[in-house]
């Protein structure tokens, strides 16, 4: 039996649940089975445990509902934990080195206590100093075991689950588990302490509990701030019924009304039911109010009279006097030019058009990439959708001539971004652009990411200064409702690159579609487009963007190349869309179609890939062409740029660090053996999870048609996929 049962929910921070997991298998003490719980063997969070299950004997997952909540999750953990002490951990903190040592050394000291209160540590997700709350709530107990009646104010319902160590035969016998619904911490601390004998506490942090950008999920408005009055009404009933001491009554009663206060007295937690809210508070305070309780001093002692006497008016006027100071015009938009930012608010107090909807791709360069493959298929499956796509002045030609589209910066622009019911977009729109309630914005990204991005760049002086301001980047984050993601690797990296509240949609890149509804009439078209020799093998070489060089370099000489591996080979170089200026690079051999509109295209035409750090070859792996990383710089560009797994460890294809290695693996064969075929393969099963050809389709029905998850197209196992046909048959399985 082990010491310690580690609980671990793991509902929506599947980015981050590998850092806790970590934190918790890297303890020097090893006594202890650690059970995340995940919301079924397919999640996101699933997904990660399974490795560390097939690493470590002592990690045992269960399974619970997203339907349960918090609460079922810890019951379920709980119901499965078999250790002498039990211990709950939420799946984005982490335990400090020596946690699991500290906790069983003082277990030690002070003998078999039913619950052990321990400090932990708040700490900002990005910048300022961390705070110990626990620490002042545990200042003045007794400094060994002690009895609930020596220690009256720490009631329980103060500190959450995971600051304390429960004897999991004391929870057992009395029947102890989290309350449903939400708040369920204030109802499972309270009824604990009031069921306890023996206490003691660990003056020391042993949890490290990181404060999400966007606030907790209490702290979000709806109407789940009732269910705090539930929790509040079954702690203060059973302490009368237990018939606890005046002294604790009365430190609890005033413990739970704070939060209660807090919460009517908040300008957003309840934007509905707030006099209802009021009404109930106000009856539960005057039925369970202690004999003799004295009201706190000042605001707070004036606010719990007024909830006392039922008066709401006169706490609402007391609420809006004090939020009237704090009042700020950070919400008006502010596009360029009078006349213009006028005419938006102006047409921010129209309605909303329903079947209205607004597209952008890459800052206004054209209609491409994944926004304009949910427009394509929006045309075909929402037609009663007006879409229009916004571009830059100099890209409007690449509009097909029968979609519409607006310049960005013109009134049209500006009129159709103020009224739109839906805005998608790869990048983000300006920072002008006003969130409005009732819009959906869908984030569609433009690759799976290999490099640092977002919040996670702040720690990459290069990167971090060409990026700007970070607030300004999660406040256009902030607006997303959706964001699309190809395979788990990127649901869990935007997560931590990219914090906020939307909803990840794990439905694959529509602009991927192609490369399974491609033919070989099509892959042979966009070959002779891009002139392509007639039985040449086409090599797509695809370097990726340096933050930290100037212009584009490459120190790979591709007419040498072309004169080392044999004229059986054409070069198809794509320089980064950063460095398209419209003029031709190659001559000869070497093709430049940098400036070609589709890399979908270009990827067709291609029966190779070489790229080096390029988001380029996760798409390109949809098709199970070789492909050859050719990583000159790789330990500068991890050092200086920042990567999330180390692609030398983890390729799609043979690795050349120099010239002459590169030629080497197109002159002997190499770049398309069975060792690269078995790389690739591998590769494939990690991050080309849920492109399958519908992509766009589940898109289109789920953000714009509304159908529910249940409804929409499942994804294609990849065994059952048939990429589309390359040129040459010399690189086909």
């Amino acid at each position: 039996m082990p010491r310690f049962s580690i609980i671990v929910p793991s509902h929506g921070v599947a980015g981050r649940l590998s850092q806790a997991l970590d934190s918790v298998l890297g303890q020097s003490f090893g006594d202890f089975e650690l059970i995340p719980v995940c919301d079924a063997p397919d999640s996101p969070a699933a997904h990660v445990v399974t490795g560390y299950v097939e690493r470590d004997c002592r990690v045992a997952p269960v399974h619970s509902p997203p339907a349960a909540g918090l609460a079922g999750a810890r019951n379920a953990g709980l119901r499965a934990a078999i250790g002498d002490w039990v211990l709950f951990l939420d799946g984005d903190d982490v335990l400090v080195p020596g946690a699991l040592a500290a906790l069983d050394a003082r277990l030690g000291e002070t003998g078999d206590a039913d619950v052990l209160h321990f400090e932990h540590e708040r700490t900002p997700w990005w910048v300022g100093e961390p705070t110990n709350p626990a620490a002042l709530v545990l200042a003045r107990t007794p400094a060994g075991v002690f009895s609930p009646e020596e220690a009256a104010e720490l009631s329980g319902v103060q500190l959450p689950a995971w600051s304390a160590a429960y004897r999991r035969a004391f929870l057992a016998e009395h029947q102890l588990a989290f309350p449903d619904g939400h708040f369920t911490d204030v109802g499972f601390g309270g009824l604990v302490v009031m069921s306890a004998a023996r206490m003691t506490v660990l003056r020391q942090v042993v949890v490290r509990h990181l404060l999400r950008r966007q606030g907790n999920r209490l702290g979000l408005p709806g109407e789940h701030h009732f269910e705090l009055l539930d929790q509040a009404e079954l702690v203060l009933t059973r302490a009368a019924e237990q018939g606890l001491s005046e002294e604790r009554r009365a430190a609890l009663f005033e413990q739970l009304f704070a939060a209660v206060l807090k919460t009517a007295a908040h300008p957003r937690r309840l934007p509905r039911g707030r006099r209802a809210f009021f009404r109930r508070a106000g009856s539960l305070y005057r039925r369970h109010r202690p004999a003799g309780f004295r009201t706190p001093d000042g605001s707070l002692g004036v606010q719990h009279r007024l909830l006392a006497s039922g008066a709401y008016a006169a706490f609402r006027a007391l609420r809006r006097a004090n939020q009237a100071a704090a009042r700020t015009a950070s919400a008006v938009p502010r596009p360029r030019g009078l006349r213009t930012r006028l005419r938006y608010r102006l047409q921010l107090r129209r309605s909303l058009d329903q079947n209205l909807a607004v597209y952008c791709a890459y800052w206004g360069r054209g209609y491409v990439c994944n926004p304009a493959a949910i427009h394509a298929k929006a045309r075909e499956l929402a037609p009663h959708i007006r879409s229009v796509f916004l571009v830059e002045a100099d890209q409007a030609h690449t509009v097909p001539k029968d979609v519409e589209y607006a310049v960005i910066g013109s009134r049209a622009y500006w009129d159709v971004l103020a009224r739109a019911k839906y805005l998608i977009n790869n990048a983000n729109f300006a920072d002008a652009v006003v969130k409005r309630e009732g819009s959906v914005h869908l984030s569609t990204q433009h690759g799976t990411p290999l490099k640092k991005m977002g919040a996670d760049q702040a720690t990459y002086p290069v990167v971090a200064a060409a990026t700007g301001s970070f607030a300004k980047l999660l406040a256009r984050v902030d607006r997303w409702d959706y964001n699309l993601t190809s395979n788990r690797h990127s649901t869990q990296m935007w997560e931590s690159a990219y914090p906020s509240a939307h909803e990840p949609l794990e439905y694959g890149y529509p602009r991927n579609d192609v490369y399974y509804t491609a033919t070989a009439a099509d892959v042979a078209r966009v070959r002779r487009e891009l002139g392509v020799p007639e039985g040449k093998k086409a090599l797509l070489y695809a370097p990726t963007h340096r933050d930290y060089a100037t212009g584009f370099e490459t120190s790979l000489d591709l007419q040498a190349l072309c004169e080392e591996i044999g004229d059986e080979y054409v070069v198809l170089l794509r320089a980064h869309y950063f460095y398209d200026q419209g003029a031709a690079r190659g001559t000869g051999r070497i093709i430049d179609v940098t400036a070609h509109r589709s890399s979908e295209d270009v990827c067709l035409a291609a029966d190779a890939l070489i790229t080096d750090y390029s988001s380029i070859m996760f798409d390109y792996a949809n098709l199970d062409r070789p492909i050859v990383v050719y990583a000159d710089d790789w330990e500068v560009y991890r050092e200086l740029r920042g990567v999330y797994f180390d692609l030398m460890e983890a390729p799609p294809g043979r690795v050349a660090r120099t010239p002459g290695e590169l030629a080497a693996v197109f002159r002997d064969g190499s770049w398309a053996d069975e060792e690269a075929r078995a790389l690739r393969a591998a590769f494939r099963e990690r991050f080309c999870q849920f492109d399958d050809g519908q992509a766009a389709e589940r898109v289109v029905r789920r953000v714009l048609l509304g159908e529910p998850p249940e409804a929409i197209p499942p994804v294609i196992p990849l065994a059952e996929r048939i990429p589309a046909p390359a040129a040459t048959t010399l690189v086909r399985n």
